[in-house]
């Protein structure tokens, strides 16, 4: 079956679009990657979609407008990626859309009297359909929701397809705006595996960035501007024993916790520190690389031999570095297993979706906290070529 997996991420860089034929199930599951682009926002949808993530309030009238326009722009991305790589649209038998995390609050609050945990990504899946031709399942936090699970993480499905071993634990890490973590015990049944948000990725990084440069540059290419600062210690070991940290899993987090507030903190102790805008980046990046390493350290239940890494920050140096520093771990990318990283989160619900399309469940409850598996997802169906009364 070939699947179209659609995301766009925590840093609302752009549309990620990967084109996958897929067979089998479960852990027999086999991918062949065929086509991978970004298709970037356009610089004021961008600006709206930040803002509506940031925001305290915002209109209905807004948030429908938005639902719409996102889905229309996802509908052309899929056309022109495959139009790109010289794909027939008509090939495509299936598309997986995440759509755009608006708000995400996994754990229960209380709200009008009752306590209430809930989701929203937006995307119009039905627009998706329309414009591609074919079958679209989207919205797959809730169902995973309504099991009593937090709607994430969702990505251990596809870690433990692809990164399991008979013989070497592995710690399957993403590092979006969010970093999470999946760790897969040697030889582990699905239900040993342990994955969980652990804290800022490059969200906090990509707003400092924005901002030292008036704009001008989105992220810390690199990590350049992080290897030329010094880490604050009293700032790291302030921001680390924030009770954030020490939530049990399965935990996930989103620009509520790590968002533009935290950027604002920061900055206010920047000045009151007085340490320069490299060494601000620098305890950033190290506050994602430790926190990263203290939920290796904390909820690993075998040993971990090598980390596996993914996402954006997969490319700054500073990072890594740290992270090699901080685990021990023998490092390795997504792209050792044939999967490049930058596509590994799109991948993903090109197979969520395909499961879904084959009524298979696809969370993993010992990962998200759901009283039992789910078939994540809805489905809007489509015709071609004939109507039907």
């Amino acid at each position: 079956m070939r699947v179209a997996g659609l995301i766009s991420g925590t840093s609302v860089d752009g549309i990620d679009v990967a084109i996958v034929d897929i067979r089998g199930a479960g852990g027999r599951t086999r991918l062949g990657l065929k086509a991978f682009r970004t298709v970037p926002y356009p610089r004021a949808v961008r600006g709206a979609l930040l803002a509506a993530c940031n925001a305290q309030r915002i209109s209905v009238a807004e948030v429908s407008q938005l639902n719409f326009l996102v889905g229309e722009l996802f509908g052309r991305a899929v056309v022109k990626v495959c139009e790109a790589a010289k794909i027939p649209l008509r090939s495509l038998d299936l598309v997986g859309s995440h759509g755009q995390t608006i708000y995400h609050q996994g754990r229960k609050s209380k709200t009008h009297g009752f306590r209430v945990a809930s989701t929203l990504q937006i995307g119009e899946p039905a627009l998706i359909a329309e414009r591609t031709g074919a079958v679209t399942v989207a919205d797959f936090r809730t169902a995973d929701m309504a099991a009593g699970g937090q709607g994430a993480p969702l990505v251990p499905f596809m870690d433990y397809i692809v990164c399991r071993h008979a013989r070497r634990g592995r710690v399957a890490l993403n590092i979006g705006g969010i970093a999470n973590i999946t760790l897969i015990p040697p030889a582990a049944k699905p239900e040993q595996v342990v994955a969980l948000d652990t804290g800022p990725g490059n969200m906090i990084l990509d707003a400092l960035a924005a901002h030292f440069s008036a704009g001008r540059r989105r992220y810390d290419h690199g990590g350049r501007m992080a290897l030329r600062g010094r880490i604050c210690r009293p700032l790291l070991n302030g921001l680390l024993a924030d009770p954030l940290f020490r939530r049990r899993a399965p935990r996930s987090y989103g620009r509520e916790e790590f968002g533009r507030e935290l950027v604002t903190v920061l900055l206010r102790k920047q000045q009151k520190l007085r340490i320069s805008d490299a060494d601000l980046m620098a305890t950033a990046a190290a506050l994602t690389a430790d926190s990263i390493a203290a939920a290796i350290r904390r909820f690993a239940r075998g040993p971990m031999h090598d980390m596996v890494i993914s996402g954006g920050g997969l490319h700054n140096r500073f990072l890594v570095e740290r992270l090699r520093s901080e685990t021990g771990l023998h490092i390795m990318t997504a792209e050792d297993f044939g999967i490049p990283g930058d596509a590994k989160e799109a991948i993903l619900f090109a197979i969520l979706a395909y499961h879904t399309f084959r009524k298979i469940p696809a969370n993993i409850p010992s990962a998200t906290g759901a009283r039992h598996p789910a078939v994540l997802g809805k489905v809007v169906y489509l015709i071609r070529d004939r109507m039907v009364y």
